[in-house]
């Protein structure tokens, strides 16, 4: 049995009077997945639990099997581990963006307006980084490059008692209402502050600029914690599988669980990203038998952090058309059973441009179990509503690898 894991990451949405009361998944033309949905089985999955935040972490265990209650200790410690960062157990890892602060006054009047800084480029960012770390660093505090606007510091011997607010979740906010609160928690407010004196005026930020693209003039820092501990993916499903992202947390949390980690040289993190070099790397992953592939496609959370509708339904008919429809007609030529699986980490509702905690859709195909034709099944909201429901996405894991 072969099992392709495809999670089209913020994809679930609300209706939008914008689009006649529909959700992006419902407009988006999807007709490879949905055609796969009306024999199989679709449903809706609480990804993230009722007493964490909706973060991608604590989704994407959820999604990859793990208990986020048992397992999650942090965003940043998984992206970590992608980076390769041999993390102590008293270290602490921090998520550092690169963002997009505008107006004028003291940093506090600042309104967050980009958390991604437009999408920098990976060789601009990790200049500015540079640039932060020789601000920054000591004996205790080290910055670490990452991909585009995603970056890490660690801090040895390390506090984890702050309260830091991710950067996408107050968007167009005032600063000054969002800075680190917790005791000891000054010097992180005062890298920020001081990284907006120096970065504002970095010749990369004036370049930027000049082509009316979004400055990345201040470091954001937050989803602070300690080395994570996964148990064996292997052990818990008895298959050996691979992880396609470009995103540091995905790849981080496959380093963990021991998966491998796989890099496709055109994926981005965003709308622009290599469809087809995803698609090819988890056929040929297949061929060179591996049982179990996990592919994650940023691109429609961030259209949904950008407001952006339009990028996000053309986002999901890439994916459909660009990623499911030739890894399944793959799968269906190889002769081998097969089980497909399409599901959100979380929602990231385009009105409220962050993620959310509501249940997600998902369709399981499965060529060894074809459902008789039901034409109302689809891969959206509303019709998942009406299948079946899993409290916890681990169960809803455990479940497919049945």
């Amino acid at each position: 049995m072969k099992y392709l894991i495809v999670v089209t990451d913020g994809a679930g949405d609300r209706p939008l009077d914008s689009i006649g009361g529909l959700t992006a998944l419902q407009k988006a033309d999807m007709r490879y997945i949905n055609e796969l949905a009306k024999t199989g089985v679709i449903g809706t999955v609480k990804t993230v639990p009722d007493n964490m935040p909706p973060g991608s972490d604590v989704a994407n265990l959820s999604v990859m099997g793990y208990d986020p209650a048992i397992y999650h200790t942090g965003r940043s410690p998984l992206e970590a581990a992608s980076m390769g960062i041999d993390m102590s157990p008293t270290d602490v890892a921090f998520r550092c963006n690169l963002i997009t602060l505008t107006g004028d006054g003291d940093y506090e009047d600042l309104i967050i307006h980009d958390h991604s800084s437009g999408d920098i480029s990976t060789k601009e960012a990790a200049e500015l980084i540079q640039d932060v770390n020789k601000h920054f660093e000591n004996e205790n505090i080290k910055f670490y490059p990452g991909v585009s606007y995603r970056h890490c510091m660690i801090v040895k011997n390390g506090d984890t008692n702050y309260e830091l607010v991710p950067p996408h979740d107050v968007l167009e906010k005032k600063a000054g209402d969002y800075l680190p609160k917790g005791e000891g928690s000054e010097f992180i407010t005062d890298m920020m502050k001081k990284s907006y004196e120096f970065l504002s005026y970095h010749p990369i930020n004036r370049k930027r600029a000049e082509k009316g693209l979004n400055p990345a003039n201040t470091v954001w820092i937050w989803g602070l914690g300690k080395k994570p501990s996964l148990s064996s993916f292997y052990d818990k499903y008895g298959i050996d599988g691979a992880v396609i992202s470009a995103v540091d947390l995905i790849k981080g949390i496959a380093v963990c669980a021991g998966l491998k980690s796989i890099d496709v040289p055109g994926a981005t993190g965003t709308i622009d990203t290599d469809y087809e070099g995803k698609a090819g790397a988890a056929i040929e992953l297949f061929k060179d038998g591996i049982d179990f592939v996990y592919i994650h496609v940023e691109a429609p959370d961030e259209c949904s952090h950008q407001g952006d509708l339009a990028g996000k339904i053309k986002s999901l008919e890439f994916i459909d058309d660009r990623i499911i429809k030739p890894v399944g007609e793959y799968l269906k030529n190889s002769g081998e059973d097969y089980r497909i699986l399409v599901v959100p980490d979380h929602r990231t509702p385009v009105e409220i441009r962050t993620h959310s905690s509501e249940p997600v859709p998902f369709v399981i195909y499965d060529s060894t179990d074809i459902k008789e034709r039901n034409e109302i099944n689809a891969y959206n909201e509303v019709a998942a509503d009406r299948g079946m429901h899993f409290q916890n996405g681990y169960e809803l894991t455990d479940y497919f690898f049945r």
